[in-house]
């Protein structure tokens, strides 16, 4: 058995043993008992990382398991996740929490680091404890609903702020809903549906920026997908706010305009104009938008069969990401690659305090990717047990091959 692993491509190495990165570059000395894993052309980066995620469980596990998801995400190249706290009991508690940790610990293949909520029951009215419930969990969100009431919104920063932990915001006003449920644009007057409105996002936006600017509160906005929630934001950051962002691959590829009478074209935020799709792409690329995060949102077929009045909101992304994002992006010319990394895996351990990367000594979490092959997303293939996603048959490039983690492969095409 091979003490250590060298993970050779073309023109880059890796050495691994004891589950981190002993050395890279080019050229490397090759150990004694050292399995040398040859993988050509492809690229080797840090795996990725996905700050807004939902696995399902505990309370929902015929959506998703913690073991179908962890291993859906290695198969896009993902080495740690954060969980959405939408679940039954919510993890409002340290004992409700527990719940989901013993489950991550027993199940998950990569790393899977929970929210916890922001009020009990994410029910807007009362504040967790956030001491007791801050070592357990990697941020606070309500995710799933808009924290309504200005007064808890002010209450929960002022709290996050005194003890350094992050306030990650789903922002959606509900009285400004009515009964919507996808965008209201064009598309939707002409197909006869009931309308989203934009400022039911940036509104609360808005409204969270000038708290997070009164009590210093680091405050992350969840799955934006408005031009003038990216402006809002921009004009934040150039204030000295500490806010950080993040969109989904979806809102980045499409728009209104490809929308079809069906379910897996329904998630919330939903798919606006093109004008609010290149916004988010210029503030992807001018930095405005510091992480992509897929909203992975699985629910059954049938949840998801009742076209787009009648579905439940979400699709799924986790599997995809990448591909999507570098055919329609970055071999498009209108993003880096560095770029597309930077927003799929060093900002969010950044900002996550997640920790990692393609560096010496750090924890050997890698993807392997070959980027000249092509393919058609087939969700048949899927490991997650949600299937719908918007890209079903788009031809894509970008297979991942194999995700390590901690030096041991999780996933191998």
């Amino acid at each position: 058995m091979a003490n250590k692993t060298l993970l050779k491509s073309r023109d880059f190495e890796v050495l691994i043993g004891d589950g981190i990165i002993l050395d890279l570059g080019r050229d490397l000395p090759v150990p004694a008992d050292t399995d040398v894993i040859d993988v050509g052309n492809c690229l080797i980066s840090s795996s990725f990382v996905d700050v807004h995620v939902h696995f399902r469980e505990p309370g929902y596990s015929y959506k998703e398991t913690i073991a179908t998801g962890s291993r859906a995400a290695a198969r896009g190249g993902y080495g740690a996740v954060c969980t959405m706290p939408n679940l039954d009991p919510v993890p409002d508690t340290p004992e409700n929490l527990a719940l989901q940790q013993d489950i991550i610990d027993r199940d998950a293949v990569i790393d899977v680091f929970p929210y916890a909520s922001i009020t009990m029951g994410r029910k807007g009215t009362e504040l967790v404890d956030m001491d007791a419930l801050k070592d357990a969990c990697i941020a606070f969100s309500d995710d799933g609903s808009g924290v309504q009431d200005d007064d808890m919104m002010r209450a929960a920063m002022t709290k996050a702020s005194a003890i350094d932990a992050i306030i990650a915001a789903h922002c959606e006003d509900n009285s400004l809903l009515r009964g919507g449920y996808i965008h209201d644009g064009r598309w939707c007057a002409e197909h006869g549906h009931k309308g989203i409105c934009s400022e039911s996002e940036w509104g609360q936006i808005a409204r969270d920026l000038k708290i997070a600017e009164e009590t210093g509160c680091r405050y992350h906005v969840c799955h934006i997908s408005t031009k003038e929630s990216v402006q809002l934001i921009r004009e934040a950051k150039a204030r000295g706010v500490k806010v950080s962002c993040e969109t989904g691959p979806h809102y980045l590829v499409l728009c209104e305009d490809d929308m079809q009478e069906e379910g897996r074209f329904k998630m919330n935020p939903p798919l606006r104009s093109a004008e609010d799709r290149d916004a988010l792409v210029e503030g992807l690329i001018d930095g405005t938008i510091d992480v992509i995060a897929t909203d992975h949102a699985p629910h059954s077929a049938e949840e998801k069969s009742r076209g787009l009045a009648g579905s439940a909101m979400g699709v799924v992304g986790i599997e995809t990401a990448f591909p999507v994002l570098y055919t329609g992006l970055v071999k498009t010319g209108r993003l880096s690659m560095e770029r597309l990394l930077e927003a799929m895996s060093e900002t969010p351990r950044r900002l996550f305090g997640i920790g990692g990367g393609l560096e010496k000594f750090m924890p050997a979490d890698i993807v392997v990717i070959d980027l000249e092959d092509s393919y058609k997303i087939d969700t048949a293939e899927f490991l997650s047990m949600g299937k719908a996603t918007p890209f079903e048959g788009a031809e894509v490039y970008g297979r991942v091959k194999m995700t390590f983690k901690d030096g041991n492969i999780v996933y191998k095409a």
